[in-house]
């Protein structure tokens, strides 16, 4: 299974590429899309049109993107966002199934904790894949939110195929906790 993981950004957009075969994770691909110093449409077409030159170009299965963070800037945080939502729908338009996760379980499901540091992002990246030299910050990111994808998207598939015994059995579950 192909991953793409995109880490979002107005200026820089990460993407990474790799491949799952049973428990083993491989790099394919990973990069930048930079935006031009240009009005607020323009990046969010630079951002469209470069995941979906990606997706054309490397055919993914599915694709996981980090989630905006509240910032202490409220105007940065809107233009995170829409940057994001440029992404999303190239994703969404190429038929992807698209997940999202915090930057604290991208950093859990690399590092082991969510105060991880950039270095030791790129680190983790780069001895996980086996990486000949270390990935930028964004690619390595992207890469990450790929990996948490591959790790947690089979967990996820798991408590869903579990889900209909569980409600024939009269088990529900409410925001996490069992009920009934």
């Amino acid at each position: 299974m192909k991953i793409l993981g995109i880490d979002p950004g107005l200026r820089t957009t990460g993407f990474g590429l790799i491949n799952k075969q049973g428990n083993r994770l491989s790099y394919i691909a990973s990069g930048t899309i930079k935006t031009p110093d240009a009005d607020l449409p323009q990046r969010l077409k630079v951002i469209l049109s470069g995941v979906s030159e990606i997706i054309r170009t490397y055919s993914p299965d599915c694709a996981a993107i980090e989630k905006v963070f509240v910032n202490v800037n409220p105007q940065s945080t809107l233009l995170l966002g829409q940057a994001r939502g440029a992404a999303i729908c190239a994703l969404v338009s190429a038929d992807l199934a698209v997940a999202e996760y915090t930057a604290l379980q991208i950093k859990k499901a690399v590092v082991g904790h969510g105060q991880a540091q950039k270095h030791q992002m790129q680190d983790m990246v780069q001895r996980l894949l086996m990486l000949s030299g270390t990935p930028g910050t964004d690619a390595a990111d992207a890469l990450g939110v790929a990996i948490c994808h591959a790790h947690s998207g089979e967990a996820l598939s798991a408590l869903g195929d579990l889900a209909p015994a569980l409600t024939k059995k009269g088990v529900r579950v409410r925001r996490g906790r069992l009920i009934g």
